[in-house]
């Protein structure tokens, strides 16, 4: 009976042509662009461990001119959405 048997995929045995192994690499490797500069990727078992790992990169590589800008422009954006709704925004001004 054709209803209860589940087909089974076909198999091709596919080689490019112009590859050569020595040189390249795999080409069906999936492989991010920054893996080899990240401590996070790689052997780390455990959930713990991923966290230690992303702490530490986080720590150790922290751009503080980047994080000065996107404080700035949240910050901005925020203010921003405060006029869109006619928040009261003279409680940010000193009193004369």
């Amino acid at each position: 009976m054709g209803i209860l048997k589940t087909k089974k995929n076909k198999k091709f045995n596919y080689s490019p042509r112009y590859y050569s192994s020595e040189k390249e690499g795999s080409p069906y490797r999936m492989e991010q662009k920054f893996d080899q500069f990240r401590k996070t990727v790689g052997s780390n078992r455990g959930l713990k461990n991923k966290f230690k790992a992303a702490w530490d990169d986080l720590r150790d590589r922290s751009d503080k001119n980047a994080n000065r800008r996107i404080l700035i422009i949240i910050a901005i954006l925020v203010l921003i959405f405060l006029y869109l709704i006619d928040f009261d925004l003279s409680i940010f001004t000193q009193p004369n």
